[in-house]
């Protein structure tokens, strides 16, 4: 018996650290398993210049910690200091903990580009300083900076007011959770939608907080996303996008930063940095708002959509969206046309050449004289359905027609077919479906007259079928011990590869490409790209021929239910190589993604768990005596068939209108499973999962907890003499009054600084018995060793004149004392749990500590506050709790329901708790309750 009891919690700690090992697996996948940095610099050219704007006097004594700045540069920012200003206004709003100098990567471009247009029309970057302030960890002044920045768009707009083309809206760009500011805006009763016609948003998460620390968060995310669903059809004049960063932006993962959807699709358009033309990056969280790839189609963008006779941006919704759609969605390598001539003249004097082949490539170096290639397409309609041409020259030219019912080799009259082509970054390609263009008799290539330069075309006539190939995913739990391959024996320029089964967020794989070729010569990059057909989430590698290349395969965005497409992995390849695509299950991508999606619920499962052996520890001391060790409950009680199989009932029984109805009549809260699950973000065995990873970090915790309170002790030892055991009174006049007083201080200043100062308290007082208790065992194993000393004279003096037990006071009795020390062990073990759990209190409510100590100079009294009245009650509960010890609580008759109500609570915890992690604390606050009534009762 003793044996396996031993035994029992070496395999727990194995087991548990295979579980810590698989997080942090997961956590590395996440945190360093990304693409290299692909974005460039941006830099100014000259100094940069903010020049704050003066606010109304009401406005500036009511956000007094709220700025707005004028960005500029030399010259310009110069003759801006009058703030006579012509330009077309954009204000930038930056994010958490955001600095408003970050407007100048915008600023300085869009200056730049004026500069090429001599500044015949131009952009002044206003920028609003919000301190700062950490509004992605604390809602509470979200209301705030959405209400200073409708003052900043009024006194933006009064700027202007005296101008020949003074503008009546202002463009917005906001990066991280100033994009949702943005969005707020049309929440206010006071605000006029038209006052905004354009915003851009960066990495913002629309859908939900990253981390839900406070219901002021949530209820503003509720009330921002309710507004744009329910009034979607006022929102037809505003054009908005949203650009997400992509896997290298582990803070906020793209599938937040895609907006609702809505039930007008022609005005919001959602897309990943790695799919935006002429970038193809992911950025991370910061380099968003300076990568010049991006920046640069942004500017490009908002000079595109300047309408000519007001200065100012386009009124046009249908233009807007054409526009972005142009920059960030499908780029056809030519500037940007509102009405393209549909026809267009050919010029005769270039050579016409007729090429009947259905395969076709040319390359062109020095070549003095034009030349036109037309494609008959009377014989290849009969033999093919589509055509596919690229071209290596990355010019904004046309280059690409259609002749229109031609009979002879010439065509002076074609249509464009360039604006059908797609930029890539080695090329530009377009495919035709022949079947849509039955008018047109020939393909005509354009290959104008290039001296010093050297690029190729090619065409191809093909069935649809020959370069479709189908490729099953390989099974989640495979492991990466089975893959699916594929041999591609290219005769072709491009190949989709349908990648099926692949649909579902939890999915991740490598997919490995090998290239090989028949003869040794330059050949152009191949271009492999994974594309996405249900969101613009599109990656792109360029690979050198021969090469293996490895690229990973993860969504954003699980595919809708009323969407049946494949993804597809594009092959731009060489004629003659064969390419041999390997796809396996990546594990450590799983747990990633794992990670990715549900991090933010972990503090819910680890308290979860926690809960469940504080439970155990009570049941434990009140059926033995004894309070049992928190890894051997943690083995006993923390099971997730507990908790898990009523959630999942309960889930599956809202899915019936009869049952929500009734649980609707209770206003119970809908269950965060079923929320996530209409997101596409819940899966199979997910909670399971989560309930494991939950439990293995709980137990490594508390490891790590125990051996600190071990350090700290030794280190008390040394410094100090412990105190002698005793027992405290639960309520003293001196600890009434403390009470009193971090009351006060909860509701004078912050409610988490009094949580924090009393958890400093019972910290100290934690380990202050701690160090008696190390003290007192050792002081016993040393009374221990003594009496075990042999008796010289035993033999002689075998009749003892009086008991030498009789002799010892009962104070220092040898037997008095070790169940005293066996008291102050349980009640040890009990402390140090209910410590743990307070430990994840204090984290949880310590972004609004950090935010009222950052805004202490302007304010002491943190307004409003997410948990004062709870920290109220929990300063009476812990100053109660830590002078109590587990005598008094064995003895209660409340310690059989203060055992059973943590099993009920963690189930209640896991199910309205994962997307609303402020009321966690409510759950252990109740749990604590019994406990100090169990103290008294």
């Amino acid at each position: 018996m003793g044996r396996a009891g031993r035994r029992l919690p070496a395999l727990a700690a194995l087991f548990y650290g295979a579980l810590a090992a698989l997080v942090l697996l997961g956590v590395r996948d996440v945190l360093f398993l990304y693409e290299e940095n692909r974005c460039s610099m941006t830099y100014m050219y000259e100094y940069p210049e903010y020049l704050k704007i003066k606010l109304p006097k009401k406005t500036a004594r009511r956000y007094p910690a709220y700025e707005l700045y004028l960005y500029g540069e030399g010259n310009y920012a110069e003759e801006n200091k009058n703030l006579l200003l012509t330009g077309i206004p954009v204000l930038f709003l930056p994010g958490n903990a955001g600095s408003y100098k970050q407007v100048r990567s915008l600023g300085s471009i869009a200056l730049r580009k004026a500069e090429d247009v001599d500044f015949k029309y131009h952009f002044n970057f206003f920028s609003v300083n919000f301190n700062e302030e950490l509004v992605a960890l604390y809602g509470g002044s979200l209301q705030r900076q959405t209400k200073f920045v409708h003052e900043c768009i009024k006194v933006i707009l009064k700027l202007y007011r005296d101008g020949e083309f003074a503008p009546t809206s202002v463009a917005i760009v906001g990066h991280s959770m100033g994009g949702l500011v943005a969005r707020a805006l049309l929440t206010l009763k006071s605000f006029k939608p038209e006052l905004i016609n354009l915003l851009i948003t960066q990495a913002t998460p629309h859908v939900a907080p990253v981390m839900p620390l406070d219901r002021y968060l949530t209820d503003f995310y509720t009330a921002v996303n309710n507004h744009w669903m329910l009034k979607a059809q006022d929102l037809r004049n505003l054009t908005t996008l949203s650009v997400a960063g992509g896997f290298r932006d582990y803070q906020v993962r793209s599938g937040l930063a895609f907006l609702p959807r809505l039930s007008q699709h022609d005005s919001a358009l959602s897309v990943v940095s790695s799919a935006v033309p002429r970038a193809w990056a992911s950025t991370d969280h910061l380099s968003i708002v300076w990568c010049k790839e991006l920046i640069l189609a942004t500017i490009r963008a908002l000079f595109d959509l300047i309408d000519e006779n007001t200065r100012q941006i386009t009124e046009d919704p249908k233009k807007r969206m054409s526009v972005l759609n142009h920059h960030f969605v499908r780029h056809p390598a030519k500037i940007f046309e509102e009405n393209p001539e549909v026809f267009t003249e050919l010029p005769g004097i270039f050579m016409w050449i007729t090429v009947k082949a259905s395969k076709w490539t040319y390359s062109v170096y020095n070549d003095s004289d034009g030349k036109y290639f037309t494609f008959p397409l009377a014989t290849h309609r009969k033999s093919y359905s589509h055509v596919y041409c690229e071209n290596s020259m990355l010019d904004t030219s046309s280059w690409i027609y259609g002749c229109l019912n031609s009979n002879s080799s010439m065509c002076l009259e074609a249509t464009d077919l360039s604006w059908r082509a797609e930029l890539l970054p080695t090329t530009k390609v377009v495919m035709l479906k022949l079947q849509d263009y039955p008018s047109l008799s020939h393909i005509v290539i354009q290959v104008p007259a290039a001296v010093g330069n050297k690029y190729t075309l090619g065409c191809e006539f093909f069935k649809e079928d020959s370069r479709t190939v189908q490729l099953p995913v390989t099974h989640l739990f495979s492991f990466g011990l089975s893959s699916s391959k594929i041999l591609l024996n290219a005769t072709g320029l491009l190949y989709n590869v349908q990648l099926q089964h692949f649909n579902q967020i939890y999915q991740a794989f490598k997919i490995y490409i090998e290239s090989h070729c028949q003869s040794v010569k330059e050949r152009k990059p191949s271009v492999y790209r994974l594309h996405i057909p249900w969101s613009h989430e599109d990656s792109i590698v360029v690979a050198k021929i021969p090469s293996l290349t490895e690229i990973s395969a993860k969504l954003h965005i699980a595919q809708p239910q009323n969407d049946s497409r494949a993804p597809e992995l594009n092959i731009y390849s060489s004629s003659d190589c064969q390419y041999e695509v390997i796809l396996k299950t990546s594990l450590p991508q799983v747990l990633g993604q794992i990670v990715r999606f549900h991090a933010g619920a972990f503090p819910v499962y680890i308290v979860s768990n926690i809960l469940l052996t504080y439970g155990g520890q009570l049941s434990t001391l009140r059926s033995t005596g004894q309070c049992s060790d928190f890894s051997l409950e943690l083995v006993r009680t923390a099971k997730p068939y507990k908790v898990e199989p009523l959630i999942s009932i309960v889930v599956f029984l809202q899915g019936f209108n009869w049952f929500r109805e009734i649980w609707e009549s209770l206003s119970l809260p809908e269950v965060d499973a079923a929320v996530l699950s209409s997101q596409d973000a819940w899966f199979p065995l997910v909670s399971l999962i989560l309930f494991l990873f939950g439990t293995g970090i709980a137990y490594w915790s508390a490891v790590f907890f125990s051996t600190s309170l071990r350090l700290f002790s030794s280190l008390w030892l040394t410094l100090m003499r412990p105190t002698v055991l005793q027992k405290d009174k639960l309520i003293t006049p001196r600890r009434l009054c403390g009470v009193l007083s971090l009351a006060l201080v909860s509701w004078t200043t912050c409610g988490a600084f009094a949580v924090f100062l009393i958890y400093l308290q019972y910290l100290f007082k934690v380990i202050k018995l701690h160090v008696s208790v190390r003290a007192e065992q050792n002081k016993l194993n040393r009374d221990s060793d003594h009496s075990k000393e042999p008796s010289q004279n035993s033999s002689i003096n075998t009749v003892k004149p009086q008991s030498s037990m009789d002799s010892v006071p009962e104070a220092s009795h040898p037997l008095a004392n070790s169940t005293t020390i066996a008291e102050a062990v349980n009640s040890l073990k009990m402390h140090v749990t209910i410590l743990n759990l307070f430990t994840w209190i204090v984290l949880l409510n310590s972004p609004s500590l950090i935010y009222w100590l950052k805004n202490l100079r302007y304010s002491v009294r943190l307004e409003p506050d997410p948990c004062r009245s709870t920290a109220i009650i929990i300063i009476c509960i812990l100053e109660i709790l830590m002078n109590s010890s587990t005598s008094e609580v064995k003895s209660s008759k409340l310690l059989k329901i203060a055992a059973k109500v943590p099993l009920p609570l963690s189930v209640a915890m896991l199910a309205f708790g994962r997307m609303h992690l402020y009321r966690v604390p409510h759950f252990v606050t109740f749990s604590l309750l019994l406990h100090v009534l169990c103290c008294v009762v």
